[in-house]
Formats: structure tokens, C-alpha cells, sequence
């Protein structure tokens, strides 16, 4: 691992052959932050900055949520540190907190989604999510340290 970095070079190294495969469109990792650093802030500034390093078609954006407030509503964030990550059209898909350790295998299939558009979701899955008329808000609340939770999300 390079000094300092949050990405080991052994993934490093799997992480640019496989965005290298799999990304098809470029990906935004839009992050809002503010002047006083929250806690994990400079951490998830960071680990964005090291994943867009690894591809010409990730590219990590950082905001002030404070400054670039009318930005934040577009984009419906609330509190930080928070990652947008968009595709060539915004997924509705974020981050809150810090997606590291079990977490950080999430945002790369967030990343990989954003960029072709498409899920593994069965079409009888699909055809019921058309069928929804009222806005949905699906929330999913997972640890750094649990196993179980970037499955959930």
C-alpha cells in the first residue's frame, strides 16, 4: 500500500482492470463536504480522489455543502460527508458516512451500475417498480464492520 493510501496497490492494481473492463460511461462521484471537516470527511474526500486516479472515466467532484447549498438541494442532500454517484443521468443512488472496509465493495457496484445504466434485477422485478406512482425513499443503514450489510444496500 502507498503511504497514506486508503486502496492497497494489490487492488489498486484489480480496480483499474476491472473499471478498465466494466466501465462503459463515464461515472461522477459528486462528494459534499464543508470548510470545517466532518468526521470522515477528509477520508472520503480522499478515497474518491484515489478511486478517480484509477480510470479516465471516474471522475470525483467535491462540494461545500454550505456554499454550494443550492447544489446539495439539486441532489437532495442533507447532512455530509455525502457521495452522489451518477452516471450519465443521476441513479438517485448515495452514500452517507464513510464507504469503507466492507462497504467500499458497494460503492465500486454503485460505480459499475452508474456507468452502464443497467441492474441484475429480474424483469417481473422491474415491471412492479414501474408500477410504483409515489416517490420512494429506500434507506439502508450499514456499519463499516458488518459482513452482512453492503448485501443489504
Amino acid at each position: 500500500m502507498e503511504k497514506g493510501s486508503l486502496i492497497p496497490e494489490e487492488q489498486r492494481q484489480h480496480l483499474i482492470d476491472e473499471f478498465r473492463e466494466k466501465l462503459v460511461a463515464p461515472v461522477r462521484l459528486i462528494m459534499f463536504t464543508q470548510e470545517i471537516e466532518c468526521q470522515f470527511c477528509s477520508e472520503t474526500r480522499q478515497l474518491i480522489s484515489e478511486l478517480a486516479s484509477l480510470s479516465g472515466r471516474v471522475k470525483a467532484e467535491v462540494y461545500d455543502f454550505v456554499a454550494d447549498a443550492d447544489r446539495a438541494k439539486t441532489y437532495g442532500i442533507e447532512k455530509i460527508p455525502a457521495l452522489v454517484i451518477a452516471g450519465d443521468k443521476d441513479y438517485g443512488m448515495r452514500f452517507y458516512g464513510f464507504p469503507y472496509g466492507y462497504e467500499f465493495r458497494t460503492l465500486v457496484d454503485g460505480m459499475l451500475l452508474a456507468s452502464n445504466g443497467k441492474t441484475d434485477l429480474a424483469d417481473e422485478t422491474k415491471l412492479k417498480i414501474r408500477q410504483i406512482t409515489a416517490p420512494v425513499n429506500i434507506q439502508v443503514f450499514v456499519t463499516l464492520t458488518c459482513p452482512h450489510c453492503p448485501s443489504a444496500a
